[in-house]
């Protein structure tokens, strides 16, 4: 049997989401267990596009296994009209195996995103991918205002996650919105490590 390890999968379009699941992994990873970054292909209303079998840059594409065998999942997206990212979206939609089967049944999971303005819907976003994880038995786990800097952010942070305000420029994620990420890691991976 191999290690155990939290899963972080994400789908990131400008880059902005990947920067905060590297930082949710090294949360993670803090807390004593192994932080798996993963992603998955864009999707195409063209039924003639493929993507390659290995990303030319960042993640590896998630598999049934990396999902199944995970002590832990945090899932991040871009906002997209206040819901995930269709191709998110799309992956999870394939998730019926590990329904049927239970696999995900009393895990951890958080959930991450990014948008491109303040009221861009975050927070719709994070509660839309929660759906889907309490369908398959996770136990989820936000940000508790023990965190400070809940208190203190005027760009990204909810007790439903950690967010970013990229802007119309893809503002980089500021000192807070990072702390936040990290933190939503930390306590992630300690949940793991006592439900595994």
């Amino acid at each position: 049997m191999s290690k155990p390890y939290v899963l972080v999968l994400y789908y990131s379009r400008h880059g902005a989401t990947r920067t905060m699941a590297k930082h949710i992994a090294r949360g993670i990873e803090q807390s004593g267990i192994e932080a798996r970054l993963r992603t998955v292909p864009s999707i195409s209303t063209t039924c003639e596009a493929v993507e390659p079998a290995i990303p030319e840059e960042g993640s590896l594409y998630c598999t049934e296994q990396d999902l199944s065998n995970c002590s832990g999942l945090a899932l991040g997206s871009p906002t997209r009209f206040g819901n995930m990212a269709a191709p998110l979206k799309y992956f999870i939609d394939g998730t019926s195996a590990q329904w049927l089967s239970g696999t995900l049944i009393n895990k951890p999971a958080c959930v991450f995103s990014s948008s491109s303005s303040l009221h861009g819907g975050q927070e719709t976003t994070l509660l839309s991918m929660m759906i889907p994880l309490l369908h398959h038995g996770m136990v989820i786990a936000g940000l508790p205002y023990s965190e400070t800097a809940l208190l203190d952010t005027t760009t990204g942070g909810t007790p439903y996650g950690a967010t970013h305000v990229a802007g119309q420029n893809n503002r980089a994620l500021d000192e807070i919105e990072l702390s936040l990420c990290l933190a939503q890691g930390k306590r992630l991976g300690e949940l793991a490590s006592k439900l595994s």
